[in-house]
């Protein structure tokens, strides 16, 4: 190749920052040389493979921060195992509307419907759509405001937690809170409402009428579910478990081998 070739332009695009262009630039050149690309066609290409690119690149360093627990996405959820599922009701949630009218999410039923799946694969997708997005449990997110009060950050946990656009919090309600723990909550929920475009996605095993008895203060726990409730989307995940499957996904688990002698 000579030195105004693809070899020549692999330092120059590297340079600025376009180094993914040359992952196709020899596909480009060739579609180019055969007469399917014209110069201008050329160019715009090539520029939309580096933003593809760039695109995919974010949405992967997105998923990366969110911590899901698993790969779950709504294209390996399983609906038809489980026809109690409210499927419509989910594909239209799907479609993230929600997030932008700053709604929220309540999924609760028994164990194994699919809660954690279905709430892990809506931020999924909420990723490719460019949202930030983080996944926890209520006890690890618990945990890390009250560690703020130990080394008085706080209010910057508050701030940061305040500022994701999907805030996801898995197995919420297990048991009850404590007067700090519903006070946090409050914090966190006050200054998230204040922000437009915040999205809060619950899962939990009790129904939403059963946890106004798990806080303390009835003035705060009031508060605090009049801000979730009447701002959210209800699903109610019943039916069968998909625990003896492992996981809601389509993909079986492997038969069991021989047993030992």
């Amino acid at each position: 190749m000579t030195a105004g070739g693809p070899a020549g332009l692999a330092p120059v695009l590297k340079a600025l920052g376009l180094s993914g262009m040359l992952d196709t630039l020899e596909a480009r050149l060739a579609e180019a040389r055969a007469g399917t690309l014209g110069h201008a066609e050329f160019l715009q290409v090539l520029c939309e493979d580096e933003r593809a690119r760039r695109d995919a690149a974010k949405v992967t360093r997105r998923i990366r921060a969110a911590r899901f627990p698993a790969e779950a996405t709504l294209e390996n959820f399983d609906f038809s195992y489980n026809p109690k599922l409210p499927a419509a009701q989910i594909r239209d949630l799907a479609r993230l509307e929600f997030i932008q009218a700053g709604q929220g999410i309540i999924a609760y039923g028994p164990v194994g419907t699919g809660k954690s799946h279905l709430a892990a694969a809506l931020g999924h997708q909420a990723c490719r759509r460019g949202h930030d997005v983080t996944f926890t449990t209520c006890s690890k997110l618990l945990a890390h405001l009250a560690g703020g009060h130990a080394d008085r950050s706080f209010e910057t946990r508050v701030r940061k937690l305040a500022g994701i656009t999907v805030l996801i919090v898995d197995d919420f309600a297990m048991r009850e809170f404590t007067a700090t723990q519903a006070d946090d909550l409050y914090e966190l929920l006050t200054e998230r409402a204040g922000r437009p475009g915040r999205s809060l996605i619950l899962t939990s095993n009790r129904s939403p009428s059963d946890w106004y008895p798990l806080f303390p203060n009835p003035v705060v726990g009031e508060s605090i579910l009049d801000r979730v409730l009447n701002t959210s989307h209800h699903l109610l995940l019943e039916g069968k478990s998909y625990r003896p499957r492992r996981r809601p996904g389509q993909h079986k688990p492997a038969p069991a081998g021989p047993r030992p002698p």
